[in-house]
């Protein structure tokens, strides 16, 4: 297992030295199930005042749970639902302080304050969301969204999607 700790870096070097090690990790396997619960692990581990980390898999039509950190998720969203949904459906990102406003927002945790969902894809074919929950309202800063935004083009570019059973 590695020793690499970015929580222990300088604030300067914090998205660099999170990017390469996320990196790092994807590149150390090439099973894409492995490769993205090692990332929502990873993301759990290196960003504060998160309660939930993790993924939904396109599949059949509809975004389908993945590896996540935190408490059990709804198993299948439509593309007509939630941030996930929208997320998916326009292939832009979603930063949304006070999940209690957002029409049509899924409670999967009543904990969850607010939402940041990263689109994966690849040459504007879906392929899954990254979705970040936090218990702070307000959680996510607009720096963050274009942070996880270059996270997400790493993880839609070298996790293998050929792995995940029945994607269409």
């Amino acid at each position: 297992m590695s020793t690499f700790q970015p929580i222990d870096c300088p604030p300067e070097e914090w998205e660099s030295t999170v990017y390469a090690g996320l990196e790092a990790l994807l590149t150390a396997d090439d099973y894409g199930i492995s490769q993205l619960a090692n990332a929502a692990s990873f993301i759990m581990d290196v960003m504060s005042d998160l309660n939930w980390a993790g993924f939904y898999i396109f599949r059949g039509g509809e975004l389908v749970l993945g590896p996540f950190q935190g408490k059990p998720a709804c198993t299948r969203i439509s593309l007509n639902r939630g941030v996930c949904g929208e997320a998916a459906r326009t292939l832009k990102p979603m930063r949304v302080g006070n999940v209690d406003l957002f029409p049509g927002h899924i409670a999967c945790d009543a904990a969850s304050k607010s939402e940041l969902v990263i689109p994966l894809h690849q040459d504007g074919c879906l392929k899954g969301v990254l979705d970040l929950d936090s218990p702070i309202l307000e959680r996510f800063r607009h720096e963050e969204e274009i942070f996880f935004a270059k996270i997400g083009h790493l993880l839609s570019t070298l996790v293998r999607w050929e792995d995940f059973p029945g994607r269409k």
